[in-house]
């Protein structure tokens, strides 16, 4: 089933089974909305009777600088080309109260802080990297999608205590040109130095996605989520 949600955070819901007892969220990239990544759920193989609810926020439309300004569905303001002054830190701020609200909106939903899933693609993943590292209740798990950690500096101060131990799936493409496979790796590093858990891998692909990366989706959420027999 899916379905607009038009509440506080407009989105795109996907339940896979009656009653579910699951959330995974996922964050699009720039310049999308929440459909272009809802056709995932089909594509995932999932072991029978998972009952996960999937939700696809849209972004705010906003300004984004290295665009011209022009106006487009975007978690932040990309100011700059380069990794370390690239992210609009008030603008990943705001969006981190959006992903935060959404993962309570789930929780008053009957699904625990412990079920729910953090994920996103690119300039969404990196909210669900920033968001998720930070969140106060500890998560199943969180999906970052050629993507990269912003103000991995201020981490160790900000970081939840409760999540120094959640699993963390990164996913690059090889030959990425926008979102460089070099800034994923520096990344991974940054988390590895500070003790997280990444389930590292790299694909021979551009900004985009593969089968074989759903595949091991799909293998992630099986394991943190305790799917299947």
């Amino acid at each position: 089933m899916a379905f607009d949600n038009t509440g506080d955070m407009p989105s795109i819901e996907i339940e896979t089974a009656a009653s579910p007892d699951a959330s995974v969220i996922l964050l699009h990239g720039l310049g999308d909305d929440g459909r272009g990544w809802s056709d995932i759920v089909r594509s995932l193989p999932l072991p029978a009777g998972a009952a996960i609810r999937f939700v696809f926020p849209h972004a705010p439309v906003m300004p984004v600088s290295i665009n011209n300004g022009m106006r487009m569905r975007a978690w932040y303001d990309i100011k700059a080309a380069n990794l370390n002054e690239r992210a609009d830190l008030s603008g990943v701020r705001a969006s981190q109260a959006i992903l935060e609200g959404l993962v309570a909106r789930e929780v008053a939903r009957g699904i625990p802080a412990r079920r729910i899933v953090v994920a996103g693609f690119s300039q969404g993943g990196a909210i669900a990297l920033y968001a998720g590292l930070r969140h106060r209740e500890r998560l199943a798990g969180i999906v970052a999608l050629s993507t990269y950690l912003i103000d991995g500096a201020a981490l160790a101060a900000e970081a939840s205590d409760a999540n120094r131990d959640v699993p963390i799936f990164m996913a690059h493409g090889l030959h990425d040109p926008v979102v460089q496979y070099a800034w994923a790796e520096a990344s991974r590093a940054a988390l590895v130095a500070q003790g997280y858990a990444v389930d590292w891998h790299a694909y021979p692909m551009e900004h985009s996605a593969t089968l074989e990366e759903v595949a091991d989706i799909a293998r992630f959420l099986a394991r943190v989520l305790r799917l299947g027999p």
